[in-house]
C-alpha cells in the first residue's frame, strides 16, 4: 500500500480500521498501523463513524519539535478549511513531566512561529501519553486528533512502540497522523 501511496504521490490517505486480535497486533500490527508508520503523507484514520465531518475542535498533540514543521502546515490548513479551534496539548506523565509554565511558554512560541490564530494552550496530566491524548480529546469533545509520529520500524519500533499508533488503535475519534521528516528515507 505504501508503494502505491508513494508512486501516485498521494496527498492524504483516509482509512478505516477493522481491528485485529491482540496476538496479531502484537506480532505484525494492523495494516492501518503499517500505513501510519510508513506513509509519506498525512493519514486520516477513522475507527468508527464520526459524529461529524466538520472538524471544529482539533486536538494537536505535539512535541513542538522542528521536525513537525511540515505536519503543522497540514494542521493549520485543516483549521482554515473548517474554521476550527486548535487545542495544542502536551501530556505530562510521571516519567516525562514538565512544569506548566515552561510548557505553556514553549506552546506560545510554537503557536507564534506557526502564526496560529484561534487556538488554546493545554497541559493535561495522565499516566501515559496515549491515554492523556484520548482523555483530553474526550474532555473537550474534539472532532479530530492530529499528531506526528516517528515512523519507527524494525527493532526500534518493537522497543519504543508508537504513541500515534496506540492513539489510532484506541481513539473513538478520527486521528490524523504524519511521519516526521527526520525519520523519512
Amino acid at each position: 500500500m505504501t508503494t502505491i501511496i508513494s508512486e501516485r504521490k498521494v496527498d492524504l490517505v483516509v482509512m478505516g480500521t477493522a481491528g485485529s486480535s491482540d496476538l496479531e497486533n502484537m506480532i505484525i500490527g494492523s495494516n492501518t498501523e503499517k500505513v501510519v508508520r510508513a506513509a509519506h503523507c498525512p493519514v486520516l484514520v477513522v475507527n468508527k463513524k464520526p459524529l461529524t465531518t466538520d472538524f471544529k475542535n482539533i486536538v494537536y498533540a505535539t512535541s513542538m519539535s522542528e521536525n513537525e514543521e511540515v505536519f503543522s502546515r497540514f494542521v493549520k490548513r485543516a483549521q482554515q478549511m473548517y474554521a476550527s479551534t486548535i487545542h495544542l496539548v502536551r501530556i505530562n506523565t510521571p516519567g516525562n513531566f514538565e512544569r506548566d509554565v515552561v510548557i505553556k511558554q514553549y506552546q506560545q512560541e510554537f503557536a507564534k512561529k506557526l502564526q496560529l490564530k484561534n487556538y488554546t494552550l493545554n497541559v493535561f496530566n495522565d499516566i501515559t501519553e496515549e491515554e492523556g491524548i484520548i482523555y483530553f480529546a474526550e474532555s473537550i469533545n474534539a472532532d479530530l486528533i492530529a499528531m506526528a509520529t516517528h515512523g519507527r520500524t524494525g527493532f526500534a519500533h518493537v522497543l519504543a512502540g508508537s504513541i500515534a499508533e496506540d492513539v489510532v488503535k484506541h481513539s473513538k475519534r478520527p486521528v490524523m497522523t504524519f511521519v516526521t521528516k527526520k525519520n523519512r528515507k
